[in-house]
This record gives structure tokens, C-alpha cells and sequence, in this order.
């Protein structure tokens, strides 16, 4: 009896310490948000919940589309049930809790911005054109068919995830920015990122969930990986936006090692550019429409690491840095033009 009632304390008292958390955790966020609204106009997203949806057949397209981003390679992976199109790798990767997390990647904009110019093609996209975007560079795969099941799961998905931010800017709100869309655009270094520093970093924070050798974690019983690898052929390839360093040292400062958020980081900036370039200094696969990528050269971001450029600067600083020169250079010029 002392027994069962000491282990009903200790449950209570467990019980209590971890909704004490969540409520800290939440407080904290909403100050941080209060921080952001008194700077500048901007939208606090809170993502739906699945479990309000209807069981009817739209409520389960979504709900399939939502499975689709968790566990990608159980339908469409190498051991997948529906195809075998991708490297193994989950949307869910890169955008994580089902793009549900503040600066996480998230889908909040999917909804209100699609179909949208993107220089990256010179063209207006749409959400079915990004996501096989993805699947063809992040999870170096083919595309789907755009009137298959799976396509029309995603795009209800992501439609659906976004659906009452799109009303809201569609009423009134477009000048409004929304808080933790996308990644934390981190300040550029004033020297070049590096892949020695970054090598430690990775050996310190990365290897004991990534592997010593950047190949992820894979669970033969599930077919998909617990960890996703960093770099290799089941890794994404040159054509993901990961691939620039910018995009992959945002992402990390605020969301690895894992546990990581927002509002505990545990890198610094100068590990998240540094461990962000030795990454991506590994090998990987070489995205097979490259050639097609920012027709419009003058277009490319600092950090696009594929020539030819419209400035004089090389191919190695656009890939590791310094950037700030390359952006101020972007600048004069286009005051120049003018």
C-alpha cells in the first residue's frame, strides 16, 4: 500500500512538473511574440488540429495528405507502399512536427502565397509544382503524378494547415508579416564559413543521432529513418534549398541539435554557419536539372554555390562567404542601373 501511494505521488508530482513546463513554455512564447508586435505588425500562427477534422472523404484526404508529410518514405520510399520515388528521407525532415513549428520550416503561407512567382524557375508555381519540387531535390526522387491520390493529399494538407491565416490576410491583412513562417534569417559572418570548425561541431552535437559518417539512422521495420542523413545518396541533393548554407544554418540555430527550439537554442551562429558548411562540403547526389535553375543569373541568392554570377565574385565565396561584400556589391550595382 506505501508502496502504491509513494507511486502516486511521484506520477502527481511528475504530472505536475511537466504541465508547469508547458505553461512556462507557452508564457515565454507569448512574451517573445508581445516583443515581435511592438517592433513591427505581425500575425501569431496557430496551427489546427487534425483531430477537429470530419470524418467525411475531404477530412480524410487531409488527414492521408498529413501522414504523407510525417512518413513520406512508408508510401513513397525506397521500401514504399504506394511507390518507389524518393530516397528515404520524410517532408517532415525539414519541416518539422508536420510543418507545424515556429521557424521550423512551416507551412503557415502555403495556403495565402500559392501559386506564386519563384525566380528560382521563372515561373508562377503552384502547391503541386512545389511539393514535386521537393520530392525531386530534397528527397532526390521523381515527381508525382498531379492527379494522383497522393498529390491531391498533400496539396488538401498543406491547403488545409494554412487555411485560416489565407482567410485572414485575405481580409485585411497583407501588410501583416506572420511570426516564425519559414527560418530565422541569420546575420552573415564577417569571414567565410568553416568546415574544420564546422567538423567539430557535427562530432560534438550531430554524430550521435546522424552517425559519425552523416548517414541517418534507418529502421528496416519501418522503412523510413529515425534520423535523416546529412549527405550520401540518400541524402537530398545539390538541388535543395538546403544545399545553400544559409538555409541550412537557420534552420539548425533554432531547431538541432534535437529538443532544440526557438527559445533555447543551443548553437551559437557561428557553429550553425560553420557546421552548415561542413555539411554541405560533403559528397551527395548532383540534382539532374540543374542546368534549368535561376535562368535569370543576376537573380541567384549570395549563397548559391553553381555559377556563372552576375558579379565578379568566385564560386567558392558564394558558397561559404563572406556574403556581406557580395550583397553590398548587389547593391551599388543596382543603383548604378538606375
Amino acid at each position: 500500500m506505501l508502496l502504491m501511494a509513494g507511486l502516486g505521488i511521484l506520477i502527481i508530482f511528475f504530472a505536475g512538473r511537466w504541465i508547469w513546463f508547458d505553461v512556462f513554455r507557452v508564457h515565454i512564447l507569448q512574451q517573445k511574440h508581445s516583443l515581435y508586435q511592438r517592433s513591427a505588425p505581425y500575425i501569431f500562427w496557430t496551427p489546427p488540429d487534425t483531430s477537429t477534422l470530419p470524418h467525411t472523404a475531404e477530412g480524410d484526404l487531409i488527414r492521408y495528405g498529413r501522414l504523407l508529410i510525417v512518413h513520406t518514405a512508408r508510401y513513397l520510399g525506397p521500401k514504399g507502399k504506394i511507390a518507389h520515388i524518393s530516397n528515404g528521407m520524410n517532408c517532415q525532415n525539414c519541416h518539422l512536427a508536420a510543418g507545424t513549428l515556429p521557424f521550423a520550416n512551416n507551412f503557415s503561407l502555403v495556403a495565402s502565397t500559392y501559386p506564386k512567382y519563384r525566380a528560382r524557375n521563372d515561373r508562377v508555381e503552384t502547391v503541386a509544382f512545389r511539393v514535386n519540387a521537393c520530392l525531386k531535390r530534397s528527397l532526390n526522387g521523381e515527381a508525382l503524378d498531379t492527379h494522383s491520390r497522393e498529390m491531391k493529399a498533400f496539396v488538401a494538407y498543406l491547403s488545409w494547415i494554412g487555411g485560416q491565416l489565407h482567410a485572414r490576410i485575405s481580409a485585411g491583412s497583407q501588410t501583416q508579416k506572420v511570426w516564425g513562417s519559414g527560418t530565422e534569417k541569420l546575420k552573415y559572418l564577417k569571414r567565410a564559413a568553416d568546415t574544420g570548425a564546422g567538423r567539430l561541431v557535427f562530432m560534438t552535437y550531430c554524430q550521435n543521432c546522424h552517425g559519425p559518417r552523416g548517414e541517418g539512422l534507418w529502421v528496416d521495420s519501418t522503412g523510413e529513418y529515425q534520423y535523416p542523413p546529412l549527405w550520401g545518396k540518400h541524402s537530398y541533393n545539390t538541388g535543395a534549398g538546403m544545399y545553400r548554407i544559409s538555409q541550412f544554418a537557420a534552420f539548425v540555430k533554432n531547431n538541432m541539435p534535437y529538443g532544440t527550439s526557438y527559445l533555447h537554442p543551443q548553437l551559437t551562429d557561428d557553429q550553425a554557419w560553420d557546421v552548415a558548411a561542413f555539411v554541405n562540403s560533403q559528397p551527395r547526389q548532383a540534382y539532374r536539372d540543374l542546368k534549368y535553375d535561376w535562368p535569370k543569373i543576376a537573380d541567384k541568392p549570395v549563397d548559391y554555390p553553381f555559377g556563372p554570377y552576375a558579379d565578379s565574385f568566385q564560386q567558392q565565396q558564394h558558397k561559404y562567404g563572406p556574403f556581406e561584400e557580395i550583397e553590398k556589391s548587389r547593391g551599388s550595382i543596382s543603383v548604378k542601373q538606375k
